[in-house]
């Protein structure tokens, strides 16, 4: 495979958003053995849910084009007849009566003794939500402003779609410098940057990819002894998180490698670098080594030059799938990063506070009830973050709106119960919520949330948030909260 191959082509042929919308809503209706059977695909979503996503196109499932350079356009290949039957509107019924719908008085009386576990510490609030009505099934403090931990990622997620499209790519390039026989490295700020020959995170910005490009430029110029500066001033601010330095985070630089993790490990805590900034331009330097390219001296800060053409740029994940990725493995540094995403594509500052008011710009645009919320990061980790329950509930369902559908890798990156991300290990087994409940955790010592989607027994859309405070130990209030999410999905 040559370099070029393992980084992403600039013009996707395929668009990410036909492939995800309407998957949700099909794809959390799957039973148990269909999750174990399908796998998950790189950026989090279940293959059966892309498939069944393509098969509800007219065009069909995967692109058998001739791929680029070919001149034509893609084309999908003819759909196979669902094996599975969907839920939505006018979807084929089973031959069995389909359970009653849960009433909001049957939810709330299976949810309030539940609530009521100490486990759970000394405040809750809830709310549950039909996505497809709108209609409030139960809620209690719902409009309370608490401290979200990881579920404030759904914000994030909503946010960042809402401003750049699920397609958007961010580009990491190469530029003539200044200075006579200086290239620059030129961060954009992309999370899934990796300067590994293969990514264990999967597909992405490749390191790799953009120095054998670079170097075939140079070479074609007649060039092949450089000097190499690095810009990483795209973001501006505090590096670190407000927390300090801190295993769950990288520090927060537009030009990062592999997250600043110094393994192979792609999610949880790890020591970090302490400066990715260099590090990338260091792994840069010895790539372009690599392939023919003296580079002297020790790489340096540097301004790329304005108005010049890149020699080279290699690509992100899409938005979605960055997104997606996130939710899954409740990433903090992917979730910084689209932060500061979104507060760039709408004129601020890209640092925390440029993000927090451009995350809360864009909730606003949409609909969404902010007063009283904070956006104090993109991750959750910061205790100054506050949303309620209802805000949560608010942005599933608008996620899972059919007019929404650049909104929906909101719902299908949601971790699966007992399958996949955060949620492997909860609600799994002989749970009756296994494979139908996708939710976001949230973990800070005190503080457990839990907020996502589920198929109840009637086939409905549930949006449910729970938000908790004072919890003597996770332990047991992620217990107690898992019930909950059952109680959701189990009550009629």
């Amino acid at each position: 495979m040559c370099d070029r191959e393992r980084g992403w082509s600039e013009v996707p042929l395929v668009k990410t958003w036909q492939l995800i919308a309407g998957s949700a809503v099909a794809g959390l209706a799957l039973s148990v053995a269909a999750v174990t059977a399908a796998g998950p695909w790189d950026s989090g979503q279940r293959k059966a849910e892309r498939d069944r996503a393509a098969s509800w196109d007219r065009t069909g499932g995967a692109d058998h084009g001739g791929g680029p350079g070919s001149g034509a356009l893609p084309e999908a290949a003819p759909s196979a007849p669902g094996v599975l039957g969907a839920i939505g509107p006018g979807a084929p019924r089973a031959q069995s009566a389909p359970a009653e719908p849960a009433s909001a008085g049957g939810l709330g009386a299976a949810l309030k003794p539940l609530l009521a576990d100490p486990a759970l510490g000394t405040v809750r609030t809830a709310s549950v939500v039909d996505t497809a009505t709108g209609q409030v099934l139960y809620e209690s403090g719902a409009r309370d402003a608490m401290t979200p931990a990881s579920t404030v990622k759904i914000a994030t997620a909503a946010a960042v779609l809402a401003a750049l499209g699920p397609e958007h790519r961010i580009r990491t390039t190469v530029t003539p410098g200044a200075a006579p026989g200086q290239i620059v490295l030129v961060g954009g700020g992309d999370p899934s940057l990796t300067a590994k020959k293969k990514s264990p995170a999967g597909s992405g910005g490749s390191l790799v990819a953009l120095a054998g490009d670079t170097a075939q430029a140079l070479k074609a110029a007649g060039t092949d002894t450089v000097t190499l500066g690095y810009d990483d001033s795209l973001y501006t601010g505090p590096v670190r998180h407000p927390i300090g330095g801190n295993p769950n985070i990288a520090p927060v630089t537009a030009l990062t490698a592999d997250e600043g993790r110094p393994d192979d490990s792609t999610s949880g805590p790890v020591d970090r670098a302490e400066d990715p900034s260099r590090d990338a331009a260091r792994a840069f330097r010895a790539l372009l080594a690599e392939r023919g390219i003296k580079v002297t001296g020790e790489p340096a800060k540097a301004e790329a030059a304005a108005g010049v053409q890149p020699l080279a740029v290699t690509l992100s994940t899409p938005i979605a799938g960055l997104v997606e990725r996130m939710l899954t493995n409740s990433d903090n540094d992917i979730a910084e990063a689209l932060a500061r995403q979104t507060a760039l594509a709408s004129g601020r500052p890209a640092s925390f506070e440029g993000a927090e008011k451009a995350v809360t710009d864009r909730l606003t645009a949409l609909g969404i009830d902010t007063a009283g919320s904070r956006f104090a990061d993109g991750s959750g980790l910061n205790r100054a973050d506050k949303v309620s329950a209802g805000l949560l509930t608010g942005l599933l369902t608008k996620a899972a709106d059919p007019g929404r559908p650049e909104l929906r890798p909101v719902l299908t990156g949601l971790p699966v119960a007992g399958f996949t991300g955060t949620l492997k290990a909860r609600n799994s087994g002989s749970s009756p919520a296994a494979g139908l409940l996708r939710a976001k955790t949230g973990t800070l010592t005190g503080v457990n949330s839990l907020s996502g989607t589920v198929v109840d027994s009637s086939g409905r859309l549930l949006a449910f948030a729970f938000l908790t405070a004072n919890s003597p130990g996770s332990e047991g209030a992620e217990k107690a909260l898992d019930k909950l999410a059952a109680a959701v999905a189990t009550a009629s």
